[in-house]
């Protein structure tokens, strides 16, 4: 695995080009800072040189093809057509669209099952905002077999959630997987609306950027609390045991923070105000931690560790058998997911070979997060380290099996934050936005995610100049080589 890290992907001429023998990767290179600068601002020089990028954020090449083909033979003049992998999808983004801009716009069915809505060329933009919260997208596999007009052998997607289910220790029937980590969170968000409509949702902790974005943007709104400390949490919980909230939704631990909130609190709040509760263990993954004993429903991104190739979108949703709304969340996704996969099978097939070795790579990655966290926190030239074994270790202890590590994430500043532009250009290590990859990888996270609203999300105790680390299955002591030049360097 070291000649990884000698591959040049942190050079400038490999910029947005997918991974080695990948043409349906997830993450691509953002060299510099400056490149994520460009990136974020649409710059030309950057943006010509972007061959693909993060799914929901950048149409895959081959999707693309696939939007223009479908617009050439469905859509009218003026209009454009974007193809979802469903009709419920199709139909709720055409509601989205609709709400949000005063356009008329239809579904027509596409295909392979696909549906295509089509919209004017001034609502494109909204409609790919859809995409983008809700993750309700189309696999770059899929359209490739379209396009080519080819028919793919897949595997049954049962051997899939068999294989998840081994990893959860739930019940086959109680996994349900999607096209995207994000689609799972939003259909376990729409299973707890559909419960309690009109309430308000209270999101703990800090979390990833489009987890908050679907309870802002879909909803009756939501009540957030971006440290679960003191007073202010008190008052929360109180009000989850008075019932006020449709459901509470948290990461253990969280992106990019690393923080957890104290999950036995919040579940004993949740059963006496009869609120579900949904927790994201993404981050850490169940090889390290097991929520099922706190959450009414699990969401995990299978792009990152349960994949760890960086070449497949997946989610799932689990659900807790004993939760008192356990029967109606399995009708609510059953109809949303049938036959409990919405993924498309060659993906499926993708996915269950990446998962070969996936208990292996955590540990793997468990091994090298803590020694890279160590290095970090002794360093003379870093300001903080967050990683679950330095903060909120108790409350991460609550949930961290007996075989459990810490996880591969880190995140750290500088004592000179203005460095961190000069770090970044020079660790040599892969860079871009995702995690969970084999490989370690690199994200100046907060630019990427935030770069808007950045002073909103420093008040939120989330740095401009955080970098966040993805740590792989490398030989250790290569990648503390390649941190330890890049901060001599900064």
């Amino acid at each position: 695995m070291q000649d990884l890290l000698k591959a040049p992907f942190w050079q400038e001429e490999t910029l947005g080009r997918p991974l080695p023998d990948s043409s349906h990767a997830c993450a691509v290179s953002l060299p510099t800072w400056d490149s994520v600068i460009g990136y974020e601002e649409g710059r030309d020089r950057v943006m010509k040189k972007l061959e693909t990028g993060y799914p929901r954020f950048f149409l895959h090449p081959l999707v693309k093809r696939l939007f223009a083909k479908a617009s050439q033979e469905v859509a009218e003049t003026g209009k454009r057509a974007v193809i979802f992998p469903g009709k419920g999808p199709a139909q709720r983004a055409q509601r989205y669209v609709e709400r949000h801009h005063n356009v008329a716009t239809r579904i027509t069915s596409y295909d392979d099952g696909l549906q295509a809505l089509i919209v004017p060329e001034e609502a494109y933009g909204i409609a790919m905002e859809y995409w983008r919260h809700t993750g309700e997208i189309v696999s770059s596999r899929q359209a490739e077999d379209l396009l080519n007009e080819r028919e793919c052998e897949g595997v049954s997607s049962v051997i899939l959630r068999q294989h998840l289910a081994e990893s959860t220790g739930a019940a086959l029937d109680d996994h349900f997987v999607f096209e995207s980590g994000m689609a799972a969170i939003y259909t376990a968000y729409r299973a707890v609306m559909n419960q309690s409509p009109g309430k308000k949702t209270l999101q703990l902790e800090f979390p990833y950027v489009d987890g908050l974005k679907v309870q802002e943007k879909f909803g009756s709104g939501v009540v957030f609390l971006y440290e679960t400390e003191g007073e202010d949490f008190d008052a929360a919980v109180r009000r989850i045991q008075e019932g006020e909230f449709a459901a509470v939704f948290c990461e253990v631990p969280s992106n990019p923070l690393l923080r957890c909130a104290n999950l036995p609190r919040v579940a004993e709040a949740c059963k006496s105000g009869g609120v579900p509760l949904v927790v994201d263990d993404t981050v850490a993954s169940s090889i390290n931690v097991d929520v099922m004993q706190y959450a009414d429903l699990v969401t995990t991104s299978l792009t990152k560790w349960i994949s760890g190739k960086g070449d497949v979108c997946a989610g799932m949703v689990t659900v807790n058998e004993d939760s008192p709304w356990a029967q109606d969340f399995r009708s609510f996704l059953a109809d949303a997911c049938q036959e409990g996969c919405r993924l498309y099978k060659g993906d499926v097939k993708k996915l269950i070979e990446n998962m070969r070795d996936y208990p292996e790579r955590v540990r793997r990655s468990n091994e090298n997060g803590e020694l890279i966290a160590d290095y970090l926190a002794e360093h003379p030239a870093v300001g903080r380290v967050w990683y679950p074994k330095f903060v909120t270790p108790h409350e991460y202890q609550a949930i961290r099996r007996e075989d459990g590590g810490y996880g591969g994430l880190i995140s750290f500043t500088l004592k000179q934050p203005r460095k961190m532009p000069r770090v970044y250009d020079a660790l040599q290590l892969c860079k871009g936005p995702s995690l969970g990859t084999e490989f370690s990888l690199a994200s100046p996270y907060t630019m990427l995610a935030h770069y808007f609203e950045l002073d909103w999300a420093e008040a939120c105790g989330v740095s401009p100049n955080l970098l966040r680390l993805s740590v792989g299955i490398e030989e250790g002591e290569v990648i503390l080589g390649a941190l330890a030049r890049a901060l001599d360097l900064g």
